[in-house]
């Protein structure tokens, strides 16, 4: 990271905003009604906020390997010369990822 690998960073950040949104609660399931009168809402911070999901190593790993696969596919696709290094910059991207699910050694 310190190197500034653009093609790492790039992953990286796009899997954690994935994870992110994994975690967010759903609107409908988050408890929060819409007050009937501005009387009735809630008030002061924090008042709206609910704590956020806690995915499991398994669901983590999930998301990880969909957004490879995604880069994968994407890649594929990309058949035209014009497009040869957007395709080569998803496969970077997806084995960096990948190196992520192998472990630190085998990356």
């Amino acid at each position: 990271m310190r190197a500034r690998d653009k093609v790492a960073v790039s992953a990286l950040r796009a899997t954690l905003a994935a994870l992110d949104n994994a975690e967010a609660v759903p609107v409908g399931s988050a408890g929060i009604r819409g007050a009937a009168s501005l009387e009735e809402s809630p008030v002061g911070a924090g008042a709206t906020e609910v704590a956020r999901r806690e995915l499991s190593e398994q669901a983590t790993a999930d998301i990880v390997r969909a957004e490879i696969a995604e880069r994968l596919e994407a890649a594929a696709e990309l058949t035209a010369p014009a497009h040869a290094d957007r395709a080569a910059r998803l496969r970077s991207e997806a084995a960096v990822l990948l190196g992520l699910l192998d472990g630190p050694g085998a990356a």
